[in-house]
């Protein structure tokens, strides 16, 4: 193992302080003003300039003392509209009813910071620009945009990101180059009819009937469609019809959740969605229209940043430690970044039944083992030093 997990080690209260301070107060994606406001005071204090963009992100920049690549860091910030029910030891449980850091955020923060510390440590020996994405709204899949819109991206050659998963014990982590999170896409098709009693329908042009026919056509888009070695998902979520039982609706729509990995698959997708909603809608002698709203692209790993991160995590954790997890069909908005530098994300585990560390993502009980957060930290720091001196085998 390298001397950066010691290095870490020895600031590991530090970084699980920030972690419980940022648990104890979840705000929501973009709401995260005072997470953005003790991270401010942190950076000060470590003399790393910074700058805010969007609502609440912001962009913090260590500079080496040579000339070099630019990497970018990134750690998302934000909570999610979740009761917190973990039972948890010490008196950081959230204090904002409804809101929970169910998702790990306060955990990436934390580390981002850690990281930040130890590197601005070591300003002297890196050649190059590190760049700290302290992102917003990553569960709104907006956070990313802004950061890009406000030039976050301008002249970066790589990223790095990662997450906490309760599928790898404590001490494992998961990283390999290719597809590794959906894309998503939420799609809304508006069915628009002739408003009238429902005493007489014939009357009437319905529209709730014909989204019924709508939502069961659809799941036969993938299977006739798409190719079966392609994962690919379309889930409705939501419908709205109608304002009683006894007027003909004049409008319904239909709210749909896209999944795919490969961008051809998700313009098959959307062209059959398009083609079958006018179909029906034509049958029923109604209109439809179809809005798609991109969420997040796809994730997909460089295959020259996967083997630097692999390397730099096996100093961190030891040999033997990277585990398979299959791609998921979740979405992550740190692709957004990899549209404009190539990327890697890697998965890391805080499972610990022991600790009760055991519920997944997005559950009221979620815990996460802090005993991970010293291997995250230290791998922000490894892939830093290890890609800006251009180490790979």
């Amino acid at each position: 193992m390298s001397g950066i997990i010691t290095k870490v080690k020895a600031i590991e209260d530090y970084i699980i302080g920030w972690r419980r301070s940022f648990h104890k107060e979840p705000e929501l994606s973009g709401q995260e003003y005072k997470t953005q406001a003790k991270i401010m005071a942190e950076l000060d204090k470590l003399g790393i300039p910074y700058r805010k963009v969007g609502n609440t992100s912001l962009i913090a920049v260590l500079k080496g003392a040579k000339e070099g690549k630019t990497l970018v860091l990134r750690g998302d910030i934000d909570a999610l509209p979740i009761h917190e029910e973990a039972d948890l030891e010490g008196d950081y449980k959230s204090v904002n009813p409804g809101v929970m850091h169910a998702c790990g955020h306060d955990a990436h923060a934390a580390m981002l910071l850690g990281a930040a510390r130890i590197l601005a440590d070591m300003k002297e020996e890196l050649a190059g620009e590190v760049r700290f994405f302290f992102q917003e709204g990553e569960e709104t899949s907006s956070g990313a945009q802004k950061i890009i819109e406000a030039g976050g991206m301008e002249g970066v050659d790589a990223c790095f990101g990662l997450h906490g998963i309760a599928e790898l014990e404590t001490g494992y982590y998961n990283v390999v180059p290719g597809y590794r999170m959906s894309g998503c896409d939420t799609i809304g098709v508006i069915f628009e009819g002739v408003s009238g009693h429902g005493s007489t329908p014939h009357l009437g042009k319905d529209t709730i009937h014909p989204a019924c026919h709508f939502v069961i056509d659809l799941q036969g888009i993938v299977g006739k469609n798409v190719d079966p070695r392609q994962p690919a998902v379309l889930s409705v979520g939501k419908i709205r019809g109608g304002t009683r039982a006894n007027i003909i609706a004049k409008s319904t729509e239909v709210d749909i959740s896209m999944r795919y990995f490969d961008p051809k698959v998700r313009e098959t997708l959307f062209a059959a969605i398009q083609r079958h909603a006018k179909a029906i809608a034509d049958a029923y002698e109604i209109k439809a229209e179809v809005v798609i709203k991109e969420s997040s692209p796809s994730l997909y790993n460089d295959e020259e940043l996967a083997k630097i991160a692999d390397q730099a995590a096996a100093k961190v954790f030891g040999p033997e430690r990277n585990l398979p997890v299959e791609k998921l069909m979740i979405s992550e908005d740190m692709a957004c970044y990899f549209r404009k530098a190539k990327g890697v994300f890697a998965f890391v585990g805080l499972r610990n039944e022991g600790k009760g560390c055991i519920y997944p993502l997005h559950h009221e009980k979620f815990i996460l083992d802090e005993d991970y957060l010293k291997y995250g930290t230290a791998w922000h720091v490894q892939f830093a030093l290890d890609y800006l001196k251009g180490e790979s085998n």
